[in-house]
C-alpha cells in the first residue's frame, strides 16, 4: 500500500500508567524544588524509590493518591531510608 507508513502501532497506555508518569512528572517537580535536586537527580531518585515501587503496583492503590500525598511518602523515606 503506497502512502501508508511502516511505523507499528504502540499499545494504548492504561490509565494507570497514564497516572503514574504524571505522578512521577509532578515528584520530580517537587524534588527539584524542594530540595534542590539536579533533573538527573531527581529522576534517580524518583524511580529507585520504595515509593516508586508502591506506586507502580496496582494492589496499592497508591496511583490514585495526588502527588502531594504521595510526595509525603516519598519525602518521609528520604529522610528515614523507611516509607
Amino acid at each position: 500500500m503506497e502512502g501508508r507508513s511502516h511505523e507499528t502501532a504502540e499499545a494504548p497506555m492504561s490509565t494507570m500508567d497514564y497516572m503514574n508518569e504524571c505522578t512521577v512528572r509532578d515528584l520530580v517537580l517537587m524534588l527539584m524544588e524542594e530540595r534542590g535536586l539536579s533533573l538527573h537527580e531527581a529522576l534517580d531518585t524518583v524511580y529507585n524509590s520504595e515509593t516508586y515501587a508502591k506506586l507502580t503496583n496496582p494492589a496499592t492503590g497508591l496511583y490514585f493518591q495526588s502527588p502531594v500525598y504521595i510526595y509525603s511518602y516519598l519525602d518521609r523515606e528520604l529522610a528515614t531510608g523507611k516509607m
